[in-house]
């Protein structure tokens, strides 16, 4: 699917309609209109830094599409999308019979964030003897200028057959008495066998016309020049990426210890009654500690004597910082004082600090300094998380290099939330700070699992709490004991409907977010007719082989009852279609029976098996919805149809929707007799007579 597209009404719908197009086909975006919002009303660093076009982009990715920027990309993208490669890493090789060619492209490839693949010491050892004698294997494959068709057929065989190439990009630049017809043709047989994505760029022009029209045949992607060739890879490997992204549905809470909601709902409850958007530090420290994230311990003095007093406490060294609701930037006001030593110091930088901000700025409200330890751990990288809203895709969590240089190193990785373990550890990974959180300069490795803790916690905070509008934890301390937040500070704004922006029917405190957590509060353990007991949950992408063993077991008549079809089992695309919901415009409900298994040595375990799948997709009309339903033959008669149709039913209507409907064999009695035991009515479908359409208003 290739869309061109100037602007969104909706992100919850977009994102939902291009998710579920995502799971099916490759989709590539080119977006018109790229100038950055231009967002001068921005109270924190990261709002400040962040543009419409940088959320775009975050959106895209999480929906599992591939985003380009010329119509020249367009359709390099679409040609190498189109020819059925899967999806693969970014190590890519390079082929050639021209160093200069070769080297363009491998910085071209560096240049957009791919890998150099290259060839394992053992292919080298077995290949070389092979080639002519001035061919080089160390990073490109270049065969040199004396390379015949059977050098790149070599060349192109050892590189199908090792493992640490993704792809292969043949380039063949014309020479006296090398023949271009025949290196294609080369080229035309190998892709019969290629496991892995082939590219060409025969460079020239009209001595090489033939010699595309052979690749063109093949099915092979030709390109011009080396650079186009190398983009045009890139997008495969970058829809490899973001169809990972696009798999996660994480829950919007961690596993973690249960946050604190109320007590942060409360905080701002209290600043907002005040008429203030903007929290102090020591309120925006105690909305981060309700989410167990770890802060300084910071107390508010309000006079010079309490500020030596707190400080002698605490423990020397101390920081001080104005405590203020109308100052955004405490370091641009004088604000701060660092590394303060004893009592008369503190009490000293306290009276300094209040005279010097009352006269830079006069009409700002002052409530007195914090004190605070200074943070633990000299080599510390200081990290920044921040959270910005978004015009039309709503919060979005950002991460990067922090400090007062924030804005100048302009670090800004970002994903839209929720996030889970995989997303987090991927944001971090997009940063450019990311390369020195390992050991760096006699420094040890960051805790990288508390980082990502950190993370997840920001994420529960920012699907828990509406009101949140922009956000900087920092700096945010990251060392080898893991994180703690030294300053933060928080924008709140007045949600629609007295405190959840937008609460949207059956969304919950979800109405602000793009795309939607997974939705939790729908599972329930339900009493089986006979005895035991099941779980009624929402399905989960990593349900697919338990759905697929589904399936399998059916018998051949209630496999056609379900799908009208004698297929044996479901394609992978359908399978991946019906576990990667986005829980918006469809949802599907599984039944979950844990089975006792006794091994041979007589070891007792329980392993988790579906029996029942119900859902239903909303209609074009956002009113009615079709469902569907299937049970294990071995559960019939337990009353797992009747729950999974009442539990689907309370779904819809908690949605909003008004009326549920679906199509049923006339030739299937028990499920014609379920349907109308449960209320619906059973009338004639005019289309097909072989079918009954069965209503319900919701």
């Amino acid at each position: 699917i290739v869309v061109y597209m100037e602007g969104i009404q909706n992100a919850r719908r977009f994102m939902s309609a291009l998710r579920s197009a995502a799971y099916a086909k490759p989709v590539v975006v080119l977006k018109a209109g790229r100038k950055p919002a231009g967002n001068e009303a921005a109270q924190t660093h990261s709002a400040a830094i962040v543009g419409s076009d940088d959320v775009f982009d975050a959106a895209l990715r999480r929906a599992g599409a591939v985003r380009v920027r010329s119509f020249v990309e367009l359709f390099s993208a679409a040609k190498c999308l189109a020819s059925r490669y899967r999806p693969v890493g970014k190590r890519l090789a390079i082929i050639t019979n021209g160093g200069g060619p070769g080297v363009l492209a491998a910085d071209w490839e560096n240049e957009i964030g791919l890998d150099l693949g290259r060839f394992s010491s053992e292919t080298c050892a077995a290949l070389a003897p092979k080639l002519p004698p001035l061919a080089s294997l160390a990073d490109l494959i270049d065969l040199s200028e004396e390379a015949g068709p059977e050098h790149y057929r070599l060349a192109l065989e050892a590189a199908f057959r090792d493992k640490q190439i993704d792809g292969l990009l043949a380039i063949f630049s014309p020479k006296a008495g090398a023949d271009a017809e025949a290196v294609a043709t080369v080229l035309a047989d190998a892709k019969r066998l290629a496991s892995k994505p082939l590219l060409s760029c025969w460079m020239g022009d009209a001595s090489v016309v033939p010699a595309r029209r052979i690749l063109r045949a093949a099915q092979i992607p030709t390109f011009r020049t080396p650079e186009a060739a190398v983009g045009a890879f890139g997008n495969i490997a970058s829809f490899y990426q973001n169809q990972q992204l696009l798999q996660q549905t994480p829950p919007p809470l961690t596993t973690l210890s249960k946050p604190d909601i109320e007590g942060a709902r409360l905080v701002i409850e209290s600043v907002l009654a005040e008429r203030r958007n903007v929290l102090t530090e020591m309120e925006s420290k105690t909305l981060l500690a309700a989410f167990h994230i770890p802060v300084t311990k910071t107390l508010l003095a309000r006079s010079s004597h309490e500020a030596m007093m707190i400080a002698t406490q605490l423990g020397f060294p101390v920081a001080l910082k104005i405590d203020s609701p109308d100052i955004a930037h405490k370091s641009d006001v004088g604000g701060v004082a660092l590394n303060v030593h004893n009592g008369s110091a503190a009490r000293d930088a306290y009276t300094d600090m209040v005279q010097r901000v009352a006269r830079v700025q006069p009409g700002a409200r002052i409530n007195g300094v914090t004190v605070q330890k200074m943070a633990r751990g000299r080599r510390g990288r200081e990290t920044c998380i921040g959270l910005v809203s978004d015009e039309p895709f709503g919060p979005v969590i950002t991460f990067g290099a922090g400090g007062t240089m924030i804005e100048l190193i302009n670090d800004r990785a970002m994903e839209l939330p929720p996030l889970n373990q995989f997303l987090a550890r991927r944001l971090i990974d997009r940063s450019r700070v990311a390369e020195t959180l390992g050991e760096w300069r006699g420094a040890t490795a960051v805790d990288l699992e508390g980082l990502e803790q950190v993370l997840l916690r920001v994420s529960e905070m920012v699907c828990a709490l509406p009101q949140l509008r922009e956000m900087d934890i920092n700096p945010l301390i990251v060392d080898e004991q893991g994180a703690v937040a030294v300053d933060a500070r928080i924008v709140i704004y007045e949600t629609a409907q007295g405190g959840s922006r937008g609460e949207v029917a059956g969304y919950g405190h979800y109405g602000h977010l793009s795309i939607l957590p997974y939705p939790a509060r729908y599972e329930a353990v339900w009493p089986l007719r006979g005895g035991g007991e099941y779980l009624v949950r929402p399905i989960r992408p990593d349900d697919a082989q338990m759905v697929q063993r589904l399936v399998k077991e059916l018998s051949p008549e209630s496999r056609y009852f379900r799908f009208v079809s004698q297929l044996a089992e479901l394609p992978p695309s359908m399978l991946a279609r019906f576990t990667l919901i986005d829980y918006d415009r469809e949802m599907a409900l599984v039944a979950v029976h844990r089975e006792r298994v006794v091994d041979e040595e007589g070891e007792v375990s329980h392993k988790e098996r579906i029996v029942g799948v119900s859902r239903y997709v909303t209609n074009p009309d956002q009113t009615s919805c079709e469902f569907a339903l299937l049970v294990a033959d071995d559960f019939a008669g337990k009353g797992l149809g009747s729950r999974l149709m009442l539990s689907i039913m309370d779904v819809a209507r908690d949605r909003g929707l008004a009326e549920i409907q679906g199509l049923v064999l006339a030739n299937n009695p028990t499920m014609l007799k379920l349907m109308r035991r449960l209320g619906f009515e059973v009338r004639t479908f005019e289309d097909d007579p072989e079918f009954r359409l069965v209503v319900h208003q919701l």
